[in-house]
């Protein structure tokens, strides 16, 4: 029979604080149109961050309600830097869409 300190699971990821998990907001035409329609809003997030972080991150710094986090792996490019070839960084996005009653101010 096992114990209870043997059935209690321990979090896999990062012990992350809120404000580290969620580095900056995304706002172009595209994630403007897709608040406006959708209430769905879009950030750079930690590497490492996963959903449930994620999630709570959003609900902790502007207390609303999260309904799902769909998250996007993005490579970075190769680029030109005058006479060399560089990379750009690999980052990670995080679509967030928030229940209907609510809604996230930047600006």
């Amino acid at each position: 029979m096992a114990t209870p300190e043997q059935t209690e699971t321990k979090p896999k990821g990062l012990n992350l604080a809120p404000h580290q998990v969620l580095i900056r907001p995304i706002i172009t035409e595209k994630t403007t149109h897709l608040s406006e329609s959708r209430n769905a809003y879009t950030f750079e997030v930690h590497q490492q961050a996963d959903k449930t972080q994620i999630k709570d991150a959003v609900q902790a710094m502007w207390n609303v309600k999260v309904v799902a986090v769909n998250t996007q792996n993005r490579v970075g490019k190769t680029r030109r830097f005058k006479l060399t070839k560089g990379v750009t960084k690999n980052w990670k996005k995080a679509i967030v869409t928030l229940h209907s009653d609510d809604s996230i101010s930047f600006f």
